[in-house]
This record gives C-alpha cells, structure tokens and sequence, in this order.
C-alpha cells in the first residue's frame, strides 16, 4: 500500500484484524525484517508495517530524515489506516521516531515496545561517524556499508551458526539507496536526547534486548528503568536483530504483553 507524506513516499503493509499494532523496522533494512514476528501476532491483532522514509520501497524525501519527519509520516499513516489508538512497537530506529511520536501526539499511543534501541543520542564520535559514513556512500556507493552492517548488526551466534540469515538480512539491506542511507544516517546523528522523555510514558512499555547486541544492555535497562512499570526482556544468542534472528522468542514476548493489555 502507498501513502504521500509531505515529500515522501511511504509503502506499507497490512497483516491480520483486530486491535491496531504498527511495527517499525531497524536500519537499514526495511518492513520484511519484521514479517515472522508479525505473521504470530496477526491471528488477533491487525498489524501495519511502514517501510520507514528512506528505506525499502519509501523515498527518502528532500534532506536529513529526521525523527519529526517520521513521527510525521506516524501520524499520516494512523490517519490513512484509521487508527485513533495502537500500540507501537519500533526496532532501532524505530525505537527512535517512537520517541518522537510519543512526544508529539502520545493519545494516539496504547502502549510501546523498545526493541534493540535507545534514548540516548549519538556521541560527538558516533555522529561524526553516521555523517562521514554519508558522505562516503554518496562517493563510493552502498555495498561496503552495507557490508558492513550485515557483518556487525546480527549477533556473534546467528554469524557463525546461521550464515544464511545474515546473507536473508544483507539482502533486504540491498533496498536502501544511495539517497536514503545518507538521509537516513544524517538524521539519526541530528535525533534529540529521549532519555528526559522515559519519565513521562505512562502507558505499559516492553523492552526487548539483544544478549549479544551491539548496542549495550545498559543502554535497554536505561529505557526500562527509566519507565514506570516497564519490563525488560533479554533474547539469548541474538544482536542487534533479535527480531529477524529469534523471531520466535521475540513474537512470543511480544504476543503476551499485547494479550495483557486492556482494550484499546
């Protein structure tokens, strides 16, 4: 399905009836990542699945893609799809533009997950980092980044026990363009400090852990403690794309805390 967003193009994807769940996928992969975890939890729940601005089939759109414009494009999406309330569930980035939303429009919001993300922004290091990786795929194109992702956001058991996920995860990667790593990454180094905003969620909150991810524990334990009521799951053996690489523990750890939800 396609949506106009201000500037961009945003394609998605609708599972199942029911309660409304909208899934957000991590970078810089795109919708298909999330597809196993989504087809547990279609059987009672209707689940809508964006490509994020800049990744899979969505366009990027003119500049930085920052977490306003995603919340944005949120926003547009609930409205398409009829949706006055849903719970949220984002991986990474994903995490990001949830925090953004609940900033901006939080009635809309049921409840959230956190999956393989975190609050705080990028250090001085890790944005010079994101901008210089920008820069040098508009110079030189995007197979060595990706490459590179591939290599380091599945974790150290999936790499060694289950090469052909990482090579299903380098493939859906293979979407991105030029045009939408570099929107994307410049907008994630110009992304807000969420760790202010963990004390006023006040909805019910899951927070899902990579044991071998590349972004610390800490930075999980953070979001959940800084959450009221809020719990924390960690999935053993998985990185950065526990979702994609245990999709079974994390479906299941997803379905019973939207099975425990009061109606919405």
């Amino acid at each position: 399905m396609r949506l106009i967003s201000d500037d961009a193009e945003i394609q998605y994807e609708v599972m199942g009836d029911g309660p409304p769940v909208l899934l957000l996928h991590p970078f810089p992969a795109n919708h298909r990542l999330c597809a196993p975890v989504a087809d547990m939890l279609a059987s009672r729940y209707r689940v809508i699945l964006p490509d994020l601005r800049g990744h899979g089939d969505s366009t990027p759109g003119r500049g930085p893609a920052t977490m306003e414009k995603h919340a944005a494009d949120l926003l547009r999406l609930c409205d398409a799809e009829r949706v006055g309330r849903g719970v949220f569930i984002g991986v990474s980035i994903g995490g990001y533009a949830l925090f953004e939303f609940w900033r901006r429009h939080r009635v809309r919001v049921a409840g959230l997950v956190f999956c393989n993300t975190k609050a705080a922004p990028d250090s001085d290091q890790a944005r010079a980092d994101r901008l210089q990786s920008a820069d040098e795929v508009e110079q030189h194109g995007p197979a060595a980044f990706l490459d590179s992702m591939a290599g380091k956001l599945v974790g150290v058991t999936t790499r060694t026990n289950r090469p052909d996920l990482q090579a299903a995860a380098r493939k859906l990667m293979a979407k991105m363009t030029v045009a939408g790593i570099a929107a994307v990454q410049r907008g994630m180094a110009a992304r807000p400090d969420s760790l202010p905003t963990l004390a006023t969620i006040d909805v019910p909150a899951l927070v899902i852990a990579g044991e071998e991810d590349i972004t610390p524990l800490a930075d999980l334990q953070a979001i959940q403690q800084g959450i009221r009521g809020s719990q924390l799951i960690v999935i053993p053996k998985a990185g950065h794309y526990a979702i994609f690489e245990r999709p079974d523990e994390a479906g299941r750890a997803v379905r019973k805390f939207l099975d425990t939800l009061p109606p919405w």
